[in-house]
Parts: structure tokens; sequence; C-alpha cells
């Protein structure tokens, strides 16, 4: 396994021809496929939701969602942990809850199987974490390594969340803190610290499993989870989807140690800057500073769930978060729509 943990992520670097599909593109794309209609489909691709849902029953509705990416850390085993909860958090942002996995896996013969074989024990642990069963998958040769997972989750039909729903009135609470795109950044720079890249590994293969059972206790309005597209990108598809405008305190987004010094340095991934261009004149921001824009806009891996809750539930869900060391917090409110979709104040 010699300077396996180094190959990782410099072939995630080099493979690639060229600029990567962005959400913009991705959309109009979409856009000019077929589309399906089904009477029992309560949760298709109209809205932009975390995952598909499909009625079976009255009591009974399937969540299906697939997730794979290429290695964001040089750590085989904390890869296959980090894709993982990734790919489970879209059925925690439903309100449901995993069952059955499948491994989604391509990988290069330049890596020995002993580097597949950590990768797959990784997403095995948080599988049998989240009390699924992994049940298989399929594996083609890449030049680029790439892991993730195929689920299939369980919610009650009229229990589900949506990533719209959202009321005049709810205030929105985040449970994981920002900037793992920035602090993942500056780790392929080698300029983290040990510390820095210990904690943001260890925030991005926490399941959503424990805030989505706590939050589950609660009304819930609507909920995505904060992962590529940014917070500033999620939260555009719940206003949207809505029809209302969120509206984000800066001051109280919860931010990772060392992000803020990082993007000040440039220590930006690409990705948000496609993040701020898809979000186009449906966002205004009036934050001053500018490494914190950069944060809105920062594509998250494996980040926590936004939550639109009634005020008068949110300090209660907010502070039993908190005693289940769940980070994050209140954020921001709902109001009815202005001139902007999002406005980060």
């Amino acid at each position: 396994m010699k300077n396996n943990k180094v190959y990782l992520t410099q072939l995630a670097s080099a493979a690639g021809c060229g600029a990567k599909i962005g959400p913009k593109v991705l959309a109009q794309v979409v856009e000019k496929l077929p589309k399906f209609t089904d009477p029992m489909l309560l949760v298709g691709p109209e809205t932009s939701d975390d995952a598909a849902v499909y009625k079976i029953s009255d009591e009974l509705a399937m969540i299906q969602t697939v997730d794979f990416f290429p290695p964001v850390v040089n750590d085989p085993y904390m890869y296959g942990q980090i894709a993982a909860a990734n790919a489970l958090s879209d059925v925690y942002a439903m309100g449901g809850i995993p069952k059955l996995a499948l491994n989604v896996v391509a990988f290069p013969n330049c890596l020995g199987p002993e580097v597949l074989e950590q990768i797959l024990r990784g997403g095995a642990d948080k599988v049998m974490e989240a009390g699924a069963v992994l049940a298989g998958g399929h594996t083609i040769n890449d030049k680029e390594p790439k892991y993730g997972l195929c689920v299939t989750g369980y919610v009650h039909p009229d229990k589900m969340w949506k990533n719209y729903g959202a009321e005049a009135g709810d205030i929105l609470i985040l449970t994981k803190p920002l900037g793992s795109g920035i602090l993942n950044t500056a780790i392929k720079a080698e300029m983290a610290s040990a510390e820095e890249t210990e904690r943001v590994q260890r925030v991005m293969a926490k399941l959503n499993k424990y805030a989505a059972e706590i939050a589950g206790k609660y009304t819930i309005h609507s909920c995505t989870d904060v992962t590529g597209f940014s917070l500033a990108g999620h939260s555009l598809e719940m206003a949207k989807g809505s029809g209302k405008t969120l509206v984000i305190h800066s001051g109280k987004l919860p931010v990772m140690d060392g992000v803020a010094e990082y993007a000040q340095m440039g220590l930006v991934p690409e990705g948000a800057y496609r993040n701020r261009e898809f979000a186009g004149e449906a966002i205004r921001s009036e934050i001053r500073e500018l490494w914190k824009e950069d944060v809105v806009f920062d594509p998250q891996t494996s980040g926590g769930l936004l939550l639109a809750v009634p005020s008068d539930e949110a300090d209660q869900l907010a502070a039993e978060l908190g005693k289940m060391d769940i980070s994050g917090g209140i954020i921001g409110t709902v109001t009815e729509l202005q001139d902007k979709y999002v406005i980060f104040d």
C-alpha cells in the first residue's frame, strides 16, 4: 500500500478532460429528457429533491437514491465512510430510514486490491451503523477511483420530508458546520493541519441519522441535505419549490475552524464558482466578508440537514440537537416571497 494514500487524491485531481459540468448545464440536459408520470411516484425530478419516492401502499413508500464521487481524502477507509454517509444522507433528508444499499465502484488497475478493500470496508461500516443491509453492487475499471452507494429506504407516505413546503414564519436550522470544500482544498494543497484534517473528516463521515431521528419528533415543513450545490444552492431549491424567501443570517452560520483563513488565501474549490453562477440573480448577498460569501457557495461533501421548522418548535429542536453534540443551530427564517428567493444578510 506504499504511497496509495497519496495516489487517491492525485488521481482524482489529474483525471478528466476539462471543465466539469455545472448545475446549470446539468439542469438544461435533464430538461430535454423524457418525462415519466406515474400516480404512485410521489417525488420525482421536478423539484430537484434529494431522492425519488414511490408509494407502495397507504402506509409505505420506497425512497431510492444513488450518489458517488472521486476521493475527497487520502485515506481509503475514511473515503469509503464519507462517500457512504453522503449517499445515505439522501434518505435521511426525506425523513426515511435506509434499508438496502448496493456499492457503486470505479477503480483503476494501478491501485492494489487492499486499497479497494479499505474503501469498501469504510462504506460497509457506515451502512452497518445506519442499520441497513449491504447486498452487493457493481464495479468497473476506470482511470479515476470513484465510490458511492445506491440506497433504498422506507418512509410513511404522509410523513416524508420534501425540499419544498417551507412556510412563512418558519425557522431554518442547519445540522453540520460549513466549509468542507475549502478545507479539502487546503488538505490537497498540504496546507491544513492534522487537527483540521481530522476534524473535517469526522464531520463528513458523521451520519445524518442522528439529526434526522431527533428532527422526526418535531414538525418539519421542509428539509434538504447540504451537499455539492452548497448552502446557497440548496437553499435556492427550497425557496423556489416553496414559493418563499429564505433569509439567512451570515453571522449565525456555523463554520469549521481554519475555513476563514484558507478562503482568504484563495483556497476555494472550483465548484464554488459554478454554484455562484447557478444561483445567478435569484440570490442577494449582503455579506461584507468575501471569505464568508465563498463559504455559502462552497460545495459541501456529506453536509448537514437544512430544516424548515415552525417557530414555536425551533428553539427546542435546536437545543435537543445541541445536547446530542450535533453542531449547527438556527441560521435564518422563511418569509413570504420578496424580490429574491434567498437573502444572505
